[in-house]
């Protein structure tokens, strides 16, 4: 009988067509009790991956679309006035649900960016005055174009280091983007569906199993070294925050548990450093006229620290 994650896994793809590392990082963050950042170009489903996250997991699903007008208030929601009985109502706005959809999120001015820190670090939001407890599995996924499109703004620094994870959704190969079109053909213009894979019970079981996967003394020593090495990185003006090696250290957890496996190796180090730390790293102007990438020097400090045995 399929394991729960196998059972995930497989409703993932049975819709999300040559994506698996996104979905890989996806489930990863999602067990590791983080947040995601996708990013990538219009229309290579980003939102349907998603939503289809939030069938398979069977949680409740809210989107907010963010555009340069929308308010905090319609984020978080607000007190309204009743003069019937001159008392005020909450109205609570999309992020009271466990899966939050923060569509095209930087098309919206810092301001309004930042009315998700609160709910993303504490889970809880605080609404004139009075703090708002949200789901245990609030789980936000948001999505972002290149910032060299017209019409976005960056994420301030503080919004960035709140997600676990930014993961770059790119186009899928030919052979996955022809069964996506197959596919498409033979739903006659219905949207796909997926069913629910796993149960609460099942949920929190695997975040709590992802969460207690054993982790050598050495590894900890190691996602040490490889966050304070971006710290002495000549070409870097801004290295890796402690917070970030907490978040590196419960990825390579959640991954390892993802692999049915109950340690951490530096296979799984490895194989998350990129996606934790590529949006909390900046490179230096005069670095970056040179064309050095973030990816470049992580990959540099991947092969300049050594790995444990």
């Amino acid at each position: 009988m399929p394991t729960p994650l196998k059972r995930l896994e497989r409703a993932l793809g049975e819709v999300v067509l040559g994506q698996s590392r996104v979905l890989e990082d996806l489930l990863t963050t999602f067990l590791a009790r983080g947040h995601v950042l996708l990013e990538g170009v219009p229309g290579v489903a980003k939102t349907l991956t998603a939503r289809t996250m939030a069938s398979a997991l069977g949680l409740s699903f809210a989107r907010i679309q963010f555009t340069p007008d929308l308010m905090p208030t319609d984020v978080v929601g607000t007190s309204v006035f009743r003069p019937q009985d001159a008392s005020f109502t909450l109205v609570k706005g999309p992020v009271f649900t466990e899966v939050l959809v923060a569509d095209e999120i930087n098309r919206t001015p810092p301001k309004t960016q930042a009315a998700l820190l609160e709910a993303m670090e504490e889970r809880q939001v605080t609404i004139d005055g009075t703090s708002h407890a949200l789901s245990p599995q609030f789980f936000v996924v948001a999505t972002q174009n290149p910032l060299e499109l017209e019409g976005t703004y960056p994420l301030p620094e503080a919004q960035l280091d709140r997600f676990l994870m930014r993961v770059r959704v790119g186009y899928p190969d030919e052979a996955a983007e022809r069964e996506m079109l197959t596919r498409t053909h033979a739903r006659a213009g219905k949207p796909a569906q997926v069913a629910t894979a796993v149960t609460l019970e099942e949920l929190t079981a695997l975040q709590r199993q992802a969460a207690e996967v054993k982790c050598d003394a050495s590894i900890v020593e190691y996602v040490l070294k490889l966050v304070r090495a971006t710290r002495e990185e000549p070409r870097l003006k801004l290295g890796a925050s402690p917070r970030s090696g907490q978040g590196l250290l419960a990825a390579a957890k959640a991954r390892a548990a993802l692999l049915q496996k109950d340690y951490v190796t530096p296979d799984e180090v490895k194989a998350v450093t990129a996606s934790v730390l590529n949006h909390r790293l900046m490179v230096k102007a005069e670095a970056e006229v040179e064309g050095v990438t973030v990816d470049q020097v992580i990959s540099r400090v991947l092969e300049q620290v050594a790995v444990p045995r």
